[in-house]
């Protein structure tokens, strides 16, 4: 297995999509920092772009990969090795290889205008630990995807679609459902919303690390209340734990009743 995450690895990260995607967060955290000057209003306006692009990128990379590797994955299958490592090895060069690059690609320009030298670092890490999880998140959902469709237009269609329903559908329906029932205590169902969209839970816990849950209004307040807490941080990172296990399970599943 690892010698097919090596290869996973090296081959994304030679790869000139790679260097763009390295070299986009870090020419934005350079002109973020430029422009501002201040560590945390950067933080919080990267917030804004890694919680909408790292899933897109993250789902498009993985299913990408998938695809365009086909020959040679069904060439590993013809060897004696088991599938889990197979695809367990894929999976975790393209998600290790893209984590990289959100790392090293934000943590560069931080470390230059003088991260360790700031209070804002915690929550600097935070950011990057959460853009981690959903790199991961994405990347074992997309593979999934791809295992499930055959057919590359219907398989991209519906990485699209998944993304687009998590990431801005799911939010809208969330607020339609708070205003229609406003009259009735949805403390719960506001927490458990949350708790089913991982994006939105990664939203959640970087409001509430960077101490601006008051913009949230009186559900800003209910998530602090739990989220805020020391196990409410330790069941949030859970959660998103559980959002990389179950995709990763489900993917190394269907790849063990697939007939390719």
């Amino acid at each position: 297995m690892f010698k097919i995450l090596k290869y996973s690895f090296f081959d994304l990260f030679r790869s000139r999509w790679s260097f763009v995607y390295f070299f986009f967060y870090l020419l934005l955290g350079l002109v973020l920092l430029f422009l501002n000057n201040d560590l945390s209003n950067a933080i919080i306006t990267l917030m804004n772009v890694i919680i909408v692009l790292v899933p897109l990128i993250g789902t498009i990379f993985g299913i990408m990969y998938f695809y365009n590797s086909r020959e040679f994955t069904e060439l590993l299958l013809a060897q004696p090795i088991a599938r889990k490592h197979i695809f367990l090895g894929q999976y975790l060069g393209v998600a290790i290889s893209l984590a990289l690059s959100l790392v090293l690609g934000l943590g560069i320009p931080f470390i230059i205008y003088g991260l360790f030298e700031s209070s804002a670092i915690w929550d600097f890490l935070s950011l990057l630990v959460v853009g981690s999880f959903l790199t991961f998140i994405f990347t074992a959902l997309s593979f999934g995807i791809a295992l499930r469709f055959e057919n590359k237009i219907k398989g991209f269609g519906m990485a699209i679609l998944m993304w687009l329903f998590l990431a801005i559908i799911y939010d809208g329906i969330f607020l339609l459902l708070l205003m229609y029932f406003q009259e009735y205590p949805l403390e719960d169902f506001a927490l458990a919303a949350s708790v089913l969209n991982p994006i939105d839970l990664s939203r959640t816990l970087i409001l509430l690390k960077l101490d601006i849950s008051a913009l949230l209004g009186y559900t800003g307040a209910v998530f602090k209340s739990f989220f805020g807490t020391t196990k409410g941080s330790i069941i949030s990172f859970g959660v998103l734990l559980a959002w990389v296990i179950l995709p990763v399970w489900g993917m190394l599943r269907l790849a063990s009743k697939k007939d390719f």
